[in-house]
């Protein structure tokens, strides 16, 4: 059981226990370096037995500074370790943060190329659902499970991913990258919970001090939300600056660093213009920022490249939902298979901001299907 220190994952493990499963508590420490924590175990699965959580502060222990880094930090290890001791379950704290420094690189290299990534995603893929996974297998458990609002729906013997019930906080769009053969073995034990103020209930009516607990808003190796620190720091020349253009071409203003920047970006575009103009293309060969009206962001279609299929892959046209950021509505459309492997898909009503280095998941009704990583925008 992946155990964050938040009410989710506090929660999940909970109704595990009560469905009668073995449970380990695991704790992964995957983010900023911070001198207040020190690694909890080696990075070798064959050692973690003897480094369960031993470096972790003590609970109830004065608090030290600067220990919020993300959902990562000292204080979550501490609640998640609180929680697996309420439990009564063995709890491991893993270093995983040489691993997750692949994911900061992948981070700013999205920028240099004038993408705009997903980190949650991706640490999904390569940590929570991969590296994770691996050590299961050397712990010999069955299952690895989370607090992801999502559901594993079985079908004649098969596992899909779904939907969660709580459509608002549904996350299966970040879990489209776990391994069709691995879906067997998650458990996602709040996905079919309706609301997010009942999980918060069972937590208090649990007596789990983390039941009003807020959420994570930021993204876990960037605590101060100041992601143009780092980008300074790692990829100066995606700070460089550069124009503003219309679509003509006409220059209207200059920029700091295309890193600043998202398709369908309006506020903070540094000038003011008289009408809202939103941002259209971003050019990394160039250094140019194209904005324009709220119709030029509309887009009939994508193409999305490195496709994760959790059901047979298709071999002609389909008819699916299609959704393309974490707070967009699934949206009617097709897809298609093309020879080079990448995916073509074709909304029935065009939809704006398709960005490139987001998630394109692709539904049948609440199941999971596929999803890859958006290319390109089709401008036909």
């Amino acid at each position: 059981m992946a155990m964050s220190g938040g009410v989710d994952s506090s929660v999940a493990a909970c109704l595990l226990k009560d469905q009668g499963y073995d449970c380990v508590g695991v704790f992964l420490r995957v983010g900023v370096e911070a001198p207040e924590m020190a690694p909890t175990c080696a990075p070798s699965p064959s050692t973690a037995a003897s480094a369960a959580g031993s470096a972790l502060p003590v609970i109830g222990a004065p608090p030290r500074r600067n220990l919020k880094h993300g959902c990562c930090s000292a204080t979550d290890a501490q609640d998640a370790r609180a929680v697996a001791g309420r439990l009564g379950i063995t709890f491991y704290a893993l270093n995983f943060q040489k691993d997750f420094d692949s994911i900061i690189d992948y981070f700013v290299n999205e920028y240099r190329r004038a993408r705009t990534p997903n980190p949650c995603a991706v640490c999904n893929i390569d940590v929570k659902f991969g590296r994770l996974l691996r050590y299961a297998d050397a712990m010999d458990a069955e299952f690895i499970a989370t607090g992801h609002y999502a559901r594993i729906v079985r079908r004649d013997g098969v596992a899909h991913l779904a939907r969660g019930v709580h459509s608002a906080k549904d996350q299966s769009y970040v879990l489209f990258g776990i391994q069709r053969e691995a879906l067997r073995r998650c458990l996602f034990p709040i996905g079919e919970i309706a609301d997010k103020a009942d999980v918060r209930a069972i937590a208090q009516r649990l007596g789990l001090d983390v039941f009003d607990k807020p959420d994570s808003q930021e993204i876990c190796f960037v605590p101060d939300n100041d992601y143009k620190r780092l980008l300074r720091e790692r990829a100066p020349e995606a700070l460089r600056g550069g124009d503003v253009v219309d679509q003509s071409g006409v220059v209207l203003a200059r920029h700091d660093g295309i890193g600043g920047f998202t398709i369908g970006q309006r506020r903070g575009l540094g000038f003011a213009a008289g009408r809202p103009l939103y941002v259209l293309r971003i050019e990394a060969e160039t250094g140019r920022v194209v904005v324009g009206d709220r119709s030029g962001l509309d887009s009939p279609g994508l193409v999305a490249d490195r496709v994760n299929w959790l059901s047979e892959p298709i071999t002609s046209p389909r008819r699916v939902q299609i959704k393309i950021r974490h707070m967009h509505a699934p949206t009617p459309g097709e897809i298609e298979p093309l020879p080079s492997g990448t995916l073509r898909a074709r909304f029935d009503v065009p939809q704006p901001a398709v960005t490139p280095g987001q998630v394109a998941a692709f539904y049948d009704a609440d199941i999971v299907l596929a999803g890859g990583w958006i290319r390109e925008a089709i401008c036909e």
